[in-house]
């Protein structure tokens, strides 16, 4: 379909990678997003060779190598530091045909900004849409009217587009743990620069992966009742009083970290959902199927969207209403998969069933690294660049 005009809202990953495969698509795109000033969620981000394939199809590939980290090996080790497995990543690189490449987020959204050659509108909430035969109309706070052809609703976990297309409301699950997370430099006592180091125990983890800029991204998870989850105390305090007695690296960590640049955040998930798609007007990312971290695929399953959008709009020609329908067909029973996958997996690492979380300590002692290999090979593999 020619001479479209698309509007965006939300100027998040999903939402400007869209943009970006809508605009190489030929077609007009604006992007509207309620914040005053872009800050993305979260410090990093582990993204996985599929996500990597979609900015390589829009030629940002160049682009992500030279931010993303250079991750060769992933390392497992208890909380008293004895190495439970350690996983060369290079066979997953030759299966999947892309090697992943960690990245900060900060840096992430401004490559995707420059690459966005459309305006981004900041200080517009969308309150309402409104659709016919002939076109959609989003309505912002401020009184703006924007007329488009299609609409995409990448307002995130918490959309307030998503009722819209659902007529309903459907909140976020709480997940049941506690996500801290930051950027640290790189320190050869912490981990080495290509080791993605995760320490395991007590339901809870400590993580180092490195990105660009000779960094870490880390992160601790601690599961905890929402109750206790809502309301926390000094942070440093906090992560010295769940890991102590865990070893030099995750002490150290604590210790080097900057509070005020770390994120604290309730890790939620949504859906599966059976509908991403009210006529003209469709959900994306974590508006559609917001996943628990625990599988890296957030990030390069909004991407998969923003790709598939672009290719079904461009290459069928029965109306924007049918695009939208096979861009659907497409994209629930893949991003369904990953959502449940995300789920099962963050309640095994987080104690959901103690027994459980046991018995994965146990499977890493004995697990061949072609069988987590394989196993990530399997999730990236399901998506549309094979």
């Amino acid at each position: 379909m020619d001479n479209l005009k698309v509007l965006i809202i939300g100027a998040g990953m999903g939402g400007l990678t869209a943009g970006i495969a809508l605009s190489q698509a030929g077609y007009a795109v604006e992007i509207y997003d309620r914040v005053a000033e872009l800050r993305p969620a979260g410090a990093g981000i582990s993204l996985w060779s599929n996500g990597v394939k979609v900015l390589n199809r829009l030629g940002l590939g160049p682009k992500i190598a030279a931010i993303g980290g250079l991750m060769d090996s992933m390392q497992y080790r208890t909380q008293h530091n004895e190495i439970l497995n350690n996983i060369d990543l290079a066979p997953l690189s030759q299966t999947v045909g892309q090697r992943p490449y960690p990245v900060a987020r900060t840096d992430l959204q401004q490559m995707l900004l420059s690459a966005f050659p459309g305006p981004v509108h900041l200080g517009y909430e969308c309150i309402a849409i409104e659709q016919d035969a002939t076109g959609v109309t989003a309505l912002f706070d401020n009184g703006h009217q924007a007329q488009g052809d299609v609409l995409v609703a990448a307002d995130g976990i918490r959309s307030r587009c998503r009722k819209y297309v659902l007529d309903t409301d459907v909140a976020p699950n709480y997940a049941g743990y506690v996500n801290w997370n930051g950027l640290v430099p790189w320190d050869a006592t912490l981990a080495p620069l290509n080791t993605w180091v995760i320490f395991v125990g007590d339901h809870k983890r400590a993580s180092l992966m490195p990105v660009g800029g000779d960094r870490f991204y880390f992160f601790f998870d601690v599961p905890l009742e929402r109750e206790a989850a809502a309301t926390g105390g000094d942070l440093r305090t906090d992560l010295t009083q769940f890991f102590a007695g865990w070893p030099d690296p995750v002490q150290s960590l604590i210790q080097q970290l900057e509070p005020a640049q770390t994120n604290r955040v309730l890790i939620h998930d949504v859906g599966p959902l059976e509908t991403f798609v009210n006529g003209r007007v469709a959900l994306l990312g974590d508006a559609a199927h917001a996943t628990c971290p625990d599988l890296g695929q957030g990030g390069a399953q909004a991407m998969e969207d923003g790709f598939i959008l672009a290719q079904m709009l461009l290459t069928t020609n029965l109306s924007v209403e049918d695009a939208l329908q096979r861009y659907q067909a497409e994209r629930v029973p893949r991003t369904a998969a990953v959502v449940q996958k995300a789920r099962h997996r963050a309640e095994k690492i987080h104690g959901a069933d103690p027994a459980a979380t046991q018995a994965w300590y146990d499977q890493l002692r004995t697990e061949a690294p072609s069988a987590v290999t394989d196993a990530i090979a399997q999730v990236i593999l399901g998506g549309p660049l094979r």
